[in-house]
């Protein structure tokens, strides 16, 4: 054991971390040179496409130092984004160690700071490097000092590298097996393990990765998941180098799979701890936490006929992201669908483009919302994340919404633009800290809800893009809320409604009545569009019904032959009127709902 490190590398999203353990790969012989490819360890094409990680990866290496010893490297590799931070959080706690990468260019960003808070609450040795060296911009004298004046972390120590050039991989594999401690645990103790990913794969089941505290496992060993208390027989086990390699066991400080025929991803919950079911340890690893959606949001299929489609594309897809949840729900207006829960944002684009692609799909998805906590006047508590299950108004005490705190890491000269963002978005002002190299760190309380829609565009525009955000959750307030109806000829667009601040209903109301009647097409008869509070219409559009000129064909003789004609005209269009349906386009759902936004 003293010569394994099990280590990640954690940076704010595009500081080079990829790339990195890309050079990592080629520099310990983990693939041969027809192998290499970029971005090795993001096998995803949206991964590729985007330039970004969103499933951790783990991967083996070997690596003989300096002084002539071999070591065994386990490299976990982190996403950036703030949306995956929980990925990030399973990965430290199955480390001693990380590989903190920061950009040379960019500096210290709210993601890095984030990602350094949670490996000091996990007890794991940081090591900085300094990563793009050879941009001609790259100031590794302003870096240094923010290491040490924002991390708080020893700036003597940071490793110069460009990972682009494989400048300064050898220092970081050095470093690696000098300054992260060894994994401790005995291998004769009953077994101890802590899944931290599991994926799905159609012939084998789940493939839960572990990373081994105490004892080993081998194949034909019956194991327990101590949270859900369902016993399995290990069929196989393995490490990955970076392919699925089988292996004999693994034993206590090792990292790698482990298969035992488990066809239910449910079953092999991440953070779980995993012991043996006929010698089992006293109790888990600590840190099991479900992992809770954020933000949720409709998808329907734009042919109705796809449903059954993209249910088995949501089951197929929850296999291997357990991250996200989806129950079915009825529109009136789109049909049949599904409520999802996501992470954040960009998890709901990444779910929708790998739906849209990976099972040809054409989806139609609703504006984001939360989870709200609604108190009753009989006391009873629920918690509402679809506008149209909001109780009767009538029958409300309170409506608690949502809170997040986040830090806002920006240059000082976009102060004032970054405070009127964040006063528009009811904001509650918590602090600020002016850092030595002119920039500041801004804390916030603001609503999830607001966040969720423009805030992180709007936040990199107000600052030409300099500024990085942050965020964790707070706690539920008691907030006015109201929930918002769109109606057309009196009858309620569920897919439209809303739940928003009751000041600013009224504006949001307008908007939405008039995106409407720009949107729908004219009809035979008049279409009222009217945006509503409860029975209280706060905004009423009107689209004129389409005419034809009945009164052609008189040419002379007295008045009343063209007013009997109109009179007769207009009765038509009054029973239309009663019986007939407007049929609302998908391009206006789809406009309408990105005006939400």
């Amino acid at each position: 054991m003293d010569h394994i490190r099990n280590f990640c590398i954690i940076a704010h999203i595009d500081h080079g971390k990829s790339t990195l353990a890309d050079r990592l790969l080629e520099a310990t012989g983990a693939l041969a040179p027809r192998q290499m490819a970029e971005q090795v360890l993001d096998s995803m094409d949206l991964e590729r496409e985007r330039g970004i990680t969103i499933k951790a990866k783990a991967v083996r290496l070997t690596y003989r130092s300096k002084d002539g010893q071999d070591y065994l490297l386990n490299l976990i590799d982190t996403p950036g984004h703030v949306d995956f931070a929980s990925e990030v959080s399973r990965s430290l706690s199955a480390c001693e160690g990380a590989v903190l990468v920061v950009d040379a260019v960019q500096g210290v960003e709210a993601q890095t700071l984030a990602n350094v808070h949670l490996a000091m609450r996990n007890n794991l040795a940081i090591l900085p490097v300094i990563n793009k060296i050879d941009l001609p911009n790259a100031d590794v004298d302003r870096v240094k000092a923010q290491l040490e004046d924002i991390l708080a972390l020893d700036a003597a120590d940071a490793i110069l590298a460009s990972a682009k050039h494989g400048w300064g991989t050898l220092d970081v594999l050095e470093a690696i097996v000098q300054r992260i401690p060894p994994p401790t645990g005995s291998p004769v103790a009953p077994l101890k393990a802590l899944v931290f990913d599991s994926w799905f794969e159609a012939y084998q089941g789940v493939i839960a990765y572990v990373r081994l505290y105490d004892g080993q496992v081998v194949p034909g060993m019956r194991v327990r998941f101590m949270s859900m208390e369902a016993t399995f027989e290990v069929s196989r086990v393995g490490v990955f180098a970076p392919h699925m390699r089988a292996a004999d066991q693994l034993r206590a400080g090792e990292v790698g799979y482990l298969i035992a025929g488990i066809r239910d991803v449910r079953q092999s919950r991440v953070g779980d701890t995993i012991t043996e079911a006929d010698r089992p340890t006293e109790r888990p690893l600590p840190g099991f936490r479900e992992v809770r959606p954020m933000v949720f949001a409709g998808l329907y299929p734009v042919e109705s006929r796809d449903c059954l489609d993209l249910k088995a594309a949501l089951e197929k897809l929850q296999l291997n992201d357990t991250s996200f949840s989806f129950e079915p729900e009825t529109s009136l207006a789109l049909g049949f669908g599904f409520r999802c829960g996501f992470l954040g944002l960009l998890h709901l684009e990444i779910v929708q483009e790998r739906l849209e692609r990976e099972f040809d799909l054409t989806l139609l998805t609703t504006a984001p919302t939360v989870v709200y906590r609604v108190t009753r006047h009989d006391g009873t508590v629920v918690e509402v994340e679809n506008p149209s299950k909001l109780p009767p108004l009538e029958e409300i005490a309170t409506i608690g919404e949502p809170y997040i705190t986040a830090s806002i890491l920006a240059p000082a000269e976009y102060l004032g633009a970054i405070h009127a963002l964040c006063q528009e978005k009811r904001g509650v002002h918590r602090g600020i800290e002016y850092l030595q190299d002119s920039r500041m760190l801004i804390a916030y309380e603001l609503p999830l809800n607001e966040i969720v829609l423009d805030f992180y565009d709007r936040l990199k525009s107000v600052s030409r893009g300099y500024a990085s955000l942050d965020y964790d959750f707070l706690e539920y307030r008691e907030t006015p809320l109201v929930k918002l109806d769109v109606l057309v000829n009196g009858e309620p667009v569920d897919a439209l409604s809303c739940i928003i601040h009751r000041d600013q209903a009224a504006s949001r109301g307008r908007l939405l009545a008039e995106k409407m009647r720009e949107r729908i097409p004219r009809q035979l008869f008049e279409v009222v569009i009217q945006a509503a509070i409860g029975s209280r219409v706060i905004a009423r559009e009107r689209i004129p019904p389409l005419r034809k000129a009945v009164t052609a064909k008189c040419y002379g003789g007295d008045i009343t032959r063209k007013r009997k004609l109109l009179e007769k005209q207009a009765a038509g269009k009054r029973r239309m009127k009663q019986v007939g349906r407007v049929e609302i386009p998908q391009e206006a759902f789809m406009a309408i709902l990105s005006v939400r936004g």
